[in-house]
């Protein structure tokens, strides 16, 4: 057999999303997770809220007015979007599209609204569900942030119980209690999900008909 195609070489991308209640730490473990896996591609999400203090346009989000983000989501230019807390998240589409194409898996961190309506365009990608180490955890974190008023911490915490209820709608699921070991964990995934049999059959069936 001489045939390039002989070979099973990366052909697509995995779409893995990342997800879980505000507060939970996503921002922390993608962080750390870029460091230790650099090959991943990081998808920079679009958001109206106001940026905090540290955060990057066009690094950690890039910030838009309602009315820029609505002229995106009317255009059809967002993999998804979603209203939390009286602002708008979203993912742009074409970039995600493009780096899949490539060969490159690319990880979302966004919120769960966002997480279900990727699932309903791309089910094939992996979904995991990042889970605080208890409920008490979760609200010191929102707390220790600084950028809370009490109401709004009252309404995060029980926005993050109904958003725990969905988990159902994931494939995985990582207790975020120590960030080292929830980035080995999401490795781990990976790694699996490039393994699955459904992933690779179809290139095999191809050697086979190349044959016959």
């Amino acid at each position: 057999m001489t045939s390039n195609t002989n070979t099973l070489d990366r052909e697509r991308g995995i779409l893995i999303v990342l997800s879980g209640p505000s507060g939970v730490g996503k921002g922390t473990v993608c962080a750390a997770l870029r460091q230790v896996a650099p090959e991943l591609v990081y998808s920079v999400s679009a958001t109206t809220r106001a940026p905090r203090q540290g955060e990057i346009e066009g690094v950690n989000y890039f910030f838009k007015t309602r009315e820029q983000f609505q002229q995106l989501i009317e255009a059809d230019e967002m993999l998804e979007w979603a209203q939390y807390v009286n602002n708008y998240y979203g993912t742009p589409k074409r970039f995600v599209e493009d780096v899949l194409r490539s060969g490159k898996d690319v990880i979302l961190e966004i919120e769960v609204q966002g997480a279900l309506m990727v699932k309903n365009k791309f089910p094939e990608g992996v979904f995991i569900f990042l889970l605080p180490p208890s409920l008490d955890e979760l609200q010191n974190r929102i707390v220790t942030r600084g950028t809370e008023s009490d109401e709004t911490i009252r309404s995060r915490m029980s926005v993050a119980l109904d958003e725990m209820r969905l988990m159902e709608h994931y494939d995985y699921a990582i207790v975020n209690d120590h960030v080292e070991t929830a980035c080995s964990k999401i490795q781990a995934i990976l790694a699996a999900e490039h393994c699955r049999r459904d992933r690779i059959f179809p290139k095999i069936v191809q050697w086979i008909n190349e044959v016959n």
